[in-house]
């Protein structure tokens, strides 16, 4: 699943995108955004492959938006402004659509973006496994020193704005961090997002009912809830190891 954000200031613009997106079963919308300044809080909290950004917004343009992201998703731009084609091209965006922007236009950039983000992910996991030698721990910033954390020790992460909360059985750590960027440190074969404000060691799912599922913590049954946009993956994780 490809997830995807819409970055415009005018509601007529989001409501056409929003309609073509709901067109590719490939695409999930995660949140339509007024301003630059709500993207950057999503692209925070939130895993986005792909982002579909307007030029010409109150407060930050989205060019100079781009220019402020470091690991950007890929963009494609929208506008009614054919005379930043050149600058967004520069920035590395995937394409510029022009508004009023048809569906067979929108549908050439969208096979763009998903067969580059299906490349990606290709190279991603065609990468070397993690060796024997790799360190079973991590370590975080908490109460003004470096707290070492063993991965096994980990029941599940809660996400709360720009804190992490580390809960495992016996104890917790709190640290300044996004979901985003914890996730992207942690062993992605012992740990899935399973909500926005979630991510769950897999060795420590004891079951799943409908949109939860149950983990031992302090040695009581706690429910969390599974988020519609990852609950595919979450399944095929399960069905993998199902009887």
């Amino acid at each position: 699943m490809i997830n995807a954000i819409i970055v415009d200031d005018e509601p007529l613009a989001q409501d056409v995108l929003e309609t073509y997106i709901d067109k590719i079963p490939e695409i999930t919308l995660l949140a339509k955004c007024n301003n630059a300044l709500e993207a950057n809080e999503v692209l925070k909290k939130e895993s986005v492959d792909l982002m579909f950004l307007d030029i010409q917004m109150p407060q930050l343009t989205g060019i100079d938006f781009l220019k402020t992201l470091s690991r950007p998703p890929i963009v494609i731009f929208t506008t009614a402004y054919p005379n930043y084609a050149l600058e967004g091209f520069e920035l590395n965006a995937l394409d510029y659509l022009l508004k009023p922007i048809s569906l067979e236009r929108f549908m050439k950039a969208v096979n763009k973006a998903i067969e580059q983000i299906e490349l990606q992910r290709k190279d991603a996991s065609s990468e070397s496994p993690a060796q024997e030698g790799d360190p079973d721990f991590i370590f975080v910033k908490a109460d003004k020193k470096l707290v070492k954390i063993s991965y096994d020790d980990i029941i599940y992460i809660e996400g709360l704005k720009d804190y992490v909360i580390i809960r495992m059985n016996e104890s917790r750590v709190i640290t300044l961090q996004t979901m985003k960027s914890l996730e992207a440190k942690l062993p992605k074969g012992n740990f899935k997002r399973i909500h926005r404000s979630y991510i769950v060691n897999i060795d420590k799912i004891d079951a799943v009912m409908g949109n939860m599922i149950e983990v031992q913590e302090k040695n009581q049954a706690k429910h969390l809830p599974i988020g519609k946009n990852y609950r595919d993956d979450l399944l095929e994780i399960i069905n993998k190891n199902r009887l």
